[in-house]
């Protein structure tokens, strides 16, 4: 048996028709390596195991579900990291697929993660809080559109894929959950750098409700302010508008 931590923002999805899907969605990405992150106890962890011809790992904090996992299921002995996810160095040398039902309380800190391991990680696929979830997948004119779409729609494409009931869940969440895939883009957005991108999207979504010009002075010169662009807010612009200004920032 084990204990569920509210601490770790633990709920253990049980509802097998939900399941399939995901198992669904993971098969239309060939992939030899698979990372889950969060296995918690194993509901989905006991399908990817029965995968032929892939090498599995799965990252777990909780040493009370380790202990859980590798006694019901012997074949993970060798194959969990027992690791706070945010803090776990990149699992495969080779290219990996990555899958979980995140722990809510850390979903957006492990997407930034996954951005930093973008060269090696073509697909994601995620359980997240609903709210977060629209946030990852939604476009420009979007009132959710904010500094995760931009930065993970930078380098992702990103569908939302099905919502995910409390009762789908050991204990029942009070939001609803959603499902999203995350498919690495096939042309890369020119930008000067991904720091530069990040600096700018971040800053100007800060103050969303400021104009372009005011939120961003710090960011371009009193000429380039002068472009009609700095007249909208910051959810108007598409990522690829916001990927242009970054070869006219000052630094």
């Amino acid at each position: 048996m084990y204990t569920i931590k509210k601490s770790l923002g633990q709920h253990f999805l049980k509802d097998a028709p939900t399941l399939e899907k995901i198992m669904d969605v993971l098969a239309v990405h060939p992939f030899t390596n698979l990372l889950e992150v969060g296995p918690g106890a194993g509901a989905l962890t006991q399908y990817l195991i029965k995968l032929q011809d892939i090498n599995f790992k799965a990252v777990e904090l909780d040493d009370e579900k380790i202990a859980y996992l590798k006694n019901k299921y012997p074949v993970l002995s060798d194959k969990i990291i027992a690791a706070d996810f945010l803090e776990t160095a990149i699992p495969f040398e080779e290219p990996f697929t990555v899958i979980g039902n995140f722990p809510y309380n850390i979903s957006t800190q492990i997407l930034f993660k996954i951005i930093d391991w973008k060269d090696q990680v073509p697909v994601v696929i995620g359980m997240f809080q609903k709210e977060v979830a629209q946030r990852a997948a939604s476009g420009p004119g979007s009132k959710v559109y904010g500094v995760l779409s931009a930065l993970i729609q930078a380098f992702y494409d990103v569908e939302y894929l099905f919502d995910v009931a409390p009762e789908c869940f050991n204990p029942p969440p009070k939001v609803m959950s959603g499902v999203i895939r995350l498919t690495r883009r096939k042309t890369p957005l020119e930008v000067k750098s991904d720091r530069a991108y990040k600096v700018l999207v971040k800053a100007a979504f800060n103050q969303r409700r400021k104009t372009l010009r005011n939120a961003l002075k710090a960011q371009f010169s009193t000429e380039v302010l002068q472009d009609e662009i700095f007249n909208k807010r910051a959810e108007a612009l598409s990522i690829e508008e916001f990927a242009a200004l970054t070869f006219r920032m000052t630094s």
